[in-house]
């Protein structure tokens, strides 16, 4: 029986080329403009939708302050152009924000609260670092309860990677297949049908004249994966985070710029519009892990979005598990007992890219395109999140 008063359905899914920080060809880019991108590429999606039908807009920001502060949703749903009856609030958990927004708007839709809600998640950590432009810490963070709190993500995944027993060769070995599927995903033009195209303006200051010029470019593909990487490349560079660890640059997640928007629609919606539902969204769950081991997150949440899906493990056809360290990745595909040629078929952020708030979104709309083009009935999205937390829900092919 339905515990819901009504379904939530995917009838748009698209994102940004993901850029890499902080020297990528989206360095310039606001982020604010990033996700107007995404909004207006998703609403072309659906030309039948009138946008004033849009109730809410629910976008993902893990660091939402200076360029992506000032509630970034609301404020990209104007410069969108969307009407100003379109509300917005920006979430924040971190790595899983977009995803959570996903969850989100698909609630207020099976609840009855609303019939179409744009849910996505944007990040430029080109522009807002991680920990923002100016971290302060309660100085309860340095108590023992709490000291796993302060470990930076790198520290984490060497806890990961100790205790779980990941060598650096396994890891370097998981890296370079997120390169080769995502170079070979590329080649095969898997990733057209869900990227909205960017204009890029880069305007670079003659000094001899004064003048300023104006460079055009046009990004229709990811920045992250790389052609010319191998096991001995990778296995040259030295530790990033512990003198004597095995967690590098290049088995680690890269730092990005993106964007994602989706739109998600109920029944009544659906005839109102007669729009074609992609996917329904099933379930959400997230649970909290110690924060020192906070890469193994995924262990608790799978199995609990699984349970309120009404679904086994070996149902998922698609598993998007964002890849913040190949370490805990490892960790988490042998606990679950996973199967590896499911989880990430067209690579995953190591080199594709992990734009920490929008990476959620931007994953949920690589699995909505690939469950259809493959013809796979369920998948999930599932990702650890900083502070010791893992993230995950299951969506559903129509």
């Amino acid at each position: 029986m339905n515990r819901y008063v009504q379904d939530a359905y995917i009838v748009a899914a698209t994102r940004t080329p993901v850029g890499k920080a902080p020297r990528g060809l989206l360095r310039n880019t606001r982020p604010d403009d990033l996700l107007v991108a995404a909004i207006r590429g998703a609403l072309a999606a659906v030309p039948g939708l009138d946008p004033a039908a849009i109730e809410d807009a629910l976008i993902g920001c893990a660091m939402p302050e200076a360029e992506q502060g000032l509630n970034v949703a609301r404020a990209a749903v104007l410069y969108a152009g969307l009407p100003k009856s379109t509300a917005g609030c920006t979430v924040n958990r971190f790595c899983a924000s977009g995803l959570n927004a996903v969850a989100m708007a698909a609630d207020r839709i099976r609840v009855g609260e609303a019939d179409i809600v744009l849910a996505g998640g944007v990040e430029s950590m080109s522009m807002v670092p991680m920990g923002g432009n100016k971290p302060s810490y309660n100085p309860r963070l340095f108590e023992d309860d709490n000291l796993g709190i302060a470990f930076g993500m790198g520290l984490t995944a060497e806890r990961v990677a100790a205790q779980w027993k990941v060598p650096r060769e396994a890891q370097d070995r998981f890296a370079l297949t997120s390169h080769e599927r995502a170079v070979m995903a590329q080649q095969r033009g898997e990733f057209r049908d869900e990227i909205t195209p960017l204009d890029v303006i880069d305007r670079v200051p003659e000094l001899a004249t004064g003048e300023v010029t104006q460079r055009h470019r046009r990004l229709e593909t990811d920045e992250g994966p790389r052609v010319d990487t191998s096991l001995e490349v990778l296995a040259r560079l030295k530790p990033a985070f512990a003198a004597r660890g095995s967690v590098t640059a290049g088995n680690s997640s890269q730092m990005s710029d993106g964007a994602a928007a989706l739109i998600l629609a109920s029944d009544s919606a659906l005839r109102r519009f007669n729009l074609a539902p992609l996917a329904r969204f099933l379930s959400f769950a997230v649970r909290g892990v110690p924060p020192e081991i906070m890469g193994i997150g995924p262990v608790e949440a799978v199995p609990a979005a699984l349970r309120a899906a009404g679904l086994r493990q070996d149902e998922l056809g698609w598993i998007e598990l964002n890849e913040a360290f190949a370490a805990q990745s490892i960790a988490v595909i042998r606990t679950l007992e996973l199967d590896a040629e499911r989880v990430n078929p067209l690579g995953g952020a190591i080199a594709l890219g992990h734009p920490l708030g929008a990476t959620g979104a931007i994953r949920a709309a690589t699995l909505v395109h690939g469950l259809r083009r493959r013809n796979l009935r369920y998948g999930m999205v599932t990702m650890c999140v900083g502070t010791g937390m893992g993230a995950a829900g299951v969506f559903e092919r129509l």
